[in-house]
Parts: structure tokens; sequence; C-alpha cells
């Protein structure tokens, strides 16, 4: 039994009035505008990204896959958010094997992960290595304190800052960061960086 905690987003338990439920919706909604062709959701958790994802743009998709370390996720997403475009597997995002299990993607989605993994080095590698030339990823994580300092919250390894996170992008031949305060989505501009508690970034390899 899949149970809302606080942290993962489980739609069918929260009040559709829920702020966090509605930050994760914003940020699937915003994704819509770059998906194409096979979509990689990492960290999909409960299954709604992507199933939404797969609803809005099934013109245009070929494939979503989403994927989480959480076997008891997947077995949730498979009953609750099925799709004939989506296809739910259980997978370790910091795993050096995954790109070579399941391939490249056109697009690759990845919300509010990055402060769970401790190996991010592996998690950036693979995502690079996932993501076919020309392709997009979308990816946010919340800003705090920095890498290796405490953030408050029992669920992650740490909260970067808006620099540490613009630096995690280099390899990408264009990218452009937003931030977010609830369901707003606005270009990151450095003199309102601390309005913002979530960034996003959107990279073009």
């Amino acid at each position: 039994m899949l149970t809302y905690t606080g942290e993962r987003v489980i739609p069918e338990q929260m009040k559709p009035t829920n702020g966090l439920l509605l930050e994760h919706l914003a940020r699937y909604y915003f994704a819509t505008y770059y998906i194409n062709g096979s979509v990689l959701d990492i960290s999909c958790g409960a299954g709604y990204g992507s199933h939404m994802m797969a609803k809005a743009k099934k013109k245009t998709l070929s494939k979503v896959v989403g994927i989480d370390i959480d076997s008891d996720a997947i077995q949730y997403a498979k009953r609750t958010y099925y799709h004939p475009l989506v296809e739910y597997k259980v997978g370790n995002a910091v795993d050096r094997k995954l790109p070579k299990n399941i391939g490249q993607f056109d697009t690759i989605v990845s919300f509010e992960t990055f402060e769970h993994v401790e190996e991010e080095t592996e998690f950036m590698c693979n995502i690079y290595e996932m993501l076919k030339p020309g392709g997009r990823l979308i990816i946010s994580t919340p800003f705090g304190k920095g890498r290796g300092k405490p953030c408050g919250s029992p669920f992650h390894v740490h909260q970067l800052t808006v620099s540490e996170f613009k630096d995690l992008f280099n390899k990408y031949n264009e990218v452009t960061f937003y931030g977010q305060r609830g369901v707003a989505i606005e270009p990151l501009n450095d003199n309102r960086v601390k309005h913002f508690p979530i960034g996003i970034a959107v990279c073009k390899k």
C-alpha cells in the first residue's frame, strides 16, 4: 500500500488544494511544452506525471517510460495510472548500468529527485548518456544552503544553492533556468533569486 507521507505525492490521498500537489502538477504541465518523441520520467513515483504527459501529448509522443526505485510505487502506478503509451519500471537513477538497460530518449524529465541523491555525479552522467543528441532535459530541485549542509528536511541529502544548481549543466548546448513559487514558474532573474524556492532547468544536449 502506497501512503502519502508528506513528501511523495499521491493525488488520490491529497486534497485538490494541497500546495505540494499543485506544485508538482504545475511542473509536469510546464514540461508538456517541451516533450516530444520518447520520454523518460525519472523518479516517477505514483505515476500521475507520466500519465499526465502521455495524455496531454498522445499525438506527438511515441512512449513514456516512468522509473522509480520504489517497487511499491511502480506497482501503484501500473494499477492507478495506466496509459497505452506509458510503461512503468523499477530502476535506480544512479545505477551506471541504467543507460544500457533502457536506452536513449528524446526527452528526460526528473522533478524533485536531485535533493534525494548522494551519488550526484552518477545521476547526472546517467541522464546525459540517456538523452539523445538534440534532446531536452527538464529537471527541478529546491534551493537551500548548499551541498553538504543540513537543509531541515529528513527526506533530503541537501539542497543546492542557485549557483550550484546552475553549475550542473555545463555540458549542455543550451540551458534556460526558471524559478518556481507555488504554481507560478518564471524565468530565473538573478535579481529575484530569493523569490523562488525551487529551480527548474530546461537543457538541450
